[in-house]
């Protein structure tokens, strides 16, 4: 087995582990339908580069900014696109997110939805 398929293999591994970029990687894929080649170029990387990220933690908490910036400058990314992908993910992918920990999806899409019902009746008085 070479680096390149151990890296592939490992990468694969981590779209199903909580807290690894791999996870982000797989939700975001699937939110917009996309595939693991142009996610590489959204981010401005080549694919090998996207499993090597994979493999790290997802930036969380009070040190977000810095994890990202050490993440892009590790792996020569732009922040814009990195945090972009996590934001989306966080906004609407599955499961607990960094913003809504403890709070199931289900109970943000209601909020969502209430939020768009009073918008919808403010604006019809």
């Amino acid at each position: 087995m070479t680096n390149l398929d151990w890296l592939k293999r490992a990468a694969e591994r981590s779209t199903t582990e909580h807290g690894l970029m791999g996870q982000v990687f797989a939700a975001y894929q699937s939110l917009e339908d996309c595939s693991a080649n142009a996610l590489a170029d959204e981010l401005g990387c080549d694919e090998q580069t996207l499993n090597m990220l994979a493999l790290c933690r997802r930036p969380a908490g009070d040190a977000f900014a810095e994890q990202v910036q050490i993440l892009c400058g590790r792996f020569g990314l732009e922040p814009f696109a990195l945090v972009n992908v996590l934001r989306q993910v966080e906004i609407m992918g599955p499961g607990d997110s960094v913003a809504t920990a403890g709070v199931p999806r289900q109970g943000v899409m209601l909020q969502l939805a209430a939020r768009d019902r009073r918008k919808k009746e403010e604006s019809s008085s």
